[in-house]
């Protein structure tokens, strides 16, 4: 029988509010194909699996209420969303890159939904960010992102007041080190974008009177995706590998 039954309570929606935000934001988890019902179970359900092991740190600063309880909620919502945005943010990063290959050997389909969100992206990237996600599903990203949760009661005591500057530096080199990341891995597709297009414009001053550009795109397609069928997968398994030094860093 619980002892405290209205402690017990306390103390569940307070690890929900830190464990459930990482996993309402967190790639795959939050996809917008998945019922916002079936999330917020599975966030329920992974924060009270989690909660017996933080039980010792969690109770006794929920077991008397009061007004410092809302400041308990606002601050591990933060940090449970500041935890959730940086896999989000890495494979956003993937669609970006995507995109710029996509735009780099002039695949210019029309959008079509999205397999994870509900935005309009075109075949190449909605292939590219699903299978880099599914690599990250098969690689146990979930639970590297659960262990870091469980730690971040050691560095982000609670109750404590969270530290706004550190998680926004925290954020900026996130994203600074996923756009070195997506650069490096869209790095070929763009070269060879830029030099076939530089040598197309070089033929067309040479023979203007032939509508060269009209004639280039189908060249400039197939030569990108032959490129694309030699380096996908070397790409998808560098972005998986790459998270941990990403998200650790």
């Amino acid at each position: 029988m619980i002892s405290d039954p209205e402690g017990t309570v306390l103390a569940m929606f307070v690890a929900f509010c830190r464990i459930g935000a990482c996993f309402m934001v967190l790639p795959g988890f939050s996809s917008a194909r998945i019922p916002v019902m079936v999330r917020l179970l599975s966030a329920a359900t992974i924060s009270f699996a989690i909660l017996p092991v933080m039980w010792d740190t969690i109770y006794p600063r929920v077991s008397g209420g009061g007004y410092a309880y809302i400041h308990l909620i606002l601050g591990e919502t933060l940090i449970g969303t500041m935890y959730g945005l940086i896999p989000r943010l890495y494979v956003i990063g993937l669609q970006f890159a995507g995109s710029a290959m996509s735009m780099s050997i002039g695949f210019s389909a029309p959008g079509t939904p999205d397999v994870i969100e509900d935005t309009a992206e075109n075949q190449l990237t909605n292939m590219i960010s699903f299978g880099g996600l599914l690599l990250l599903f098969m690689f146990d990203f979930h639970h590297v992102v659960i262990r870091a949760l469980i730690d971040s009661y050691g560095l982000m005591p609670l109750g404590g007041v969270p530290d706004t500057q550190k998680m926004l530096i925290t954020l900026t080199d996130t994203l600074g080190a996923t756009f070195m990341l997506m650069l490096r891995l869209a790095s070929p597709f763009i070269i060879f974008g830029l030099m076939f297009n530089f040598s197309i414009g070089m033929i067309n001053k040479l023979a203007p009177q032939i509508p060269i550009y009209f004639i280039s795109t189908p060249y400039l397609l197939m030569g990108g995706l032959f490129l694309l069928y030699f380096s996908i997968a070397a790409m998808i398994r560098q972005f998986a590998e790459n998270f941990l030094t990403v998200f650790q860093g």
